[in-house]
């Protein structure tokens, strides 16, 4: 953990799965894309170098909870195995804060949404309690404040993409002078595919 964490501040934390750099350039060049209807130069974009697959949202968290979590993801998640995540589509949704988040989603999987289940489980041991209400798993691309004039696009880049999902990541969020910095706190390895 980094000393500034240790003086007694809470921090915004989420869990995610690390993604691989092939399909991350993909995601980046789909966002190139979208962002022609941008002219007003309105969407916050993540960089690429920190596109990850969000699971849940934790919300602030002291230092003692931030490491009851990231042992209690270590017992959960250990034995668990990776899982092939597909990205079937970009669209934009409205998040629980208002946003209206630019998003590669995933196609319906049973391993991706046992895995969500067992994240979720995981964090509601140590005492968190998640609002789950209209959330799925996603890849934000970018991000809209309301009242935005983004045009949105009559028809969103197609998107057929895999990628091994390995590592099941908690994440610290931060506002940053060009967009959130995510810093990763612990790191579950998932086991191989084989």
């Amino acid at each position: 953990m980094t000393d500034s964490l240790l003086d007694g501040s809470k921090i915004r934390t989420f869990f995610a799965l690390r993604l691989r750099d092939p399909i991350v350039r993909q995601l980046a060049n789909c966002a190139d894309g979208l962002a022609v209807h941008d002219k007003k130069v309105e969407v916050d974009w993540v960089d690429s170098e920190n596109y990850h697959l969000t699971l849940c949202f934790l919300g602030e968290l002291s230092i003692s909870k931030v490491e009851e979590i990231s042992a209690a993801a270590e017992k959960y998640l250990a034995q668990e195995q990776s899982l092939n995540i597909h990205l079937a589509a970009i669209e934009s949704y409205q998040s629980a804060s208002k946003w209206t988040l630019l998003v590669a989603k995933t196609s319906h999987s049973a391993e991706l949404d046992a895995l969500h289940s067992l994240v979720t489980a995981c964090v509601e041991q140590v005492g968190i309690t998640i609002d789950q209400t209209g959330f799925r798993p996603h890849i934000t691309l970018g991000r809209l404040q309301q009242n935005h004039s983004f045009s949105i696009p009559d028809q969103w880049p197609a998107l057929d993409l895999y990628s091994l999902a390995d590592a099941v990541v908690l994440f610290q969020s931060k506002a940053g002078g060009r967009g959130s910095v995510y810093t990763p706190l612990s790191v579950v390895e998932l086991r191989d595919l084989a």
